[in-house]
């Protein structure tokens, strides 16, 4: 019977001759099939999958970016609270952002750079001479530790711990919330508000820190645990930016926090 729409004209979509083309292309020469099986097997990079070692490569990547921003930070500290806005923008877009962006991760990480640089050189400048470097092996040595452990399946996220790290994250946020509130408003006169207070002669905010440095330690546990998810699940290669992001903010997070932990420490 024949069709009006034009766009069905071609002798494929007639009933005897698209027979037949089938008919043509579901018996292929021996050559053909030797062709075939000769060829090898496609590799994710070649499907547009995620790999491990492209996600390796686009976050070795954006923190190579974090680092220049951290460099730019460092010599003008006075851009460190601009940049902390910028970055928590950025955060929040990257968050609900359905589709992940390479453009929006990297300017993240160039943000973030930038405020802990800064952030950085001021507790330098202050009265913490070398606190940076701690702070930095500090977190380099949480994240090692916790990579380590992850691969060979010493610790693995799960939905009860999730649920726990997911109270205990709501909690700290409605205390880092109220405590900067009370430090803006003059509620308090300490350095590190309500965190310089003292529980039994220990500072309320070294207590914080090492519950803190775990509770970042199981979100770079829950990072490693979505890209190897998303690697056996053949997720599209563009998710690797969104796992790239959740390591950078994870990362960023558990510097910071190092860093104020070691400034109460020190107490100086």
């Amino acid at each position: 019977m024949a069709t009006s729409n034009p766009a069905f004209n071609s002798p494929a979509f007639s009933l005897n001759q698209s027979s037949a083309i089938m008919h043509r292309a579901a018996t292929p020469s021996s050559e053909q099939l030797d062709a075939l099986y000769g060829k090898p097997s496609a590799t994710p990079e070649q499907t547009d999958r995620m790999t491990y070692e492209d996600t390796i490569r686009k976050a070795i990547g954006a923190f190579a970016v974090l680092a220049i921003g951290a460099a730019i930070g460092w010599f003008v500290p006075l851009l460190a609270i601009p940049a902390a806005i910028v970055g928590f923008v950025l955060a929040l877009v990257n968050i609900f952002k359905k589709q992940p962006s390479r453009t929006l991760v990297l300017l993240y990480s160039a943000a973030q750079g930038v405020f802990v640089g800064g952030i950085s050189a001021i507790f330098e400048m202050t009265q913490y001479s070398g606190i940076a470097t701690q702070a930095l092996i500090g977190t380099a040595a949480v994240f090692i530790v916790t990579l380590l452990l992850f691969r060979s399946g010493k610790i693995r996220a799960s939905k009860k711990a999730t649920k726990v790290f997911l109270i205990a994250m709501i909690g700290y946020a409605v205390f880092s919330l109220v405590n900067l509130g009370l430090m803006l408003f003059g509620g308090t006169d300490q350095a590190f508000g309500l965190r310089s207070a003292e529980i039994f002669g220990i500072p309320l905010g070294l207590i914080l820190g090492v519950l803190v440095v775990l509770l970042a330690a199981y979100s770079l546990v829950l990072d490693f645990d979505q890209i190897q998810k998303g690697v056996n699940n053949g997720a599209p290669r563009i998710f690797a930016w969104r796992a790239v992001f959740g390591i950078v903010l994870t990362v960023v997070w558990l510097y910071i926090e190092i860093l104020r932990m070691l400034a109460i420490l020190r107490g100086e």
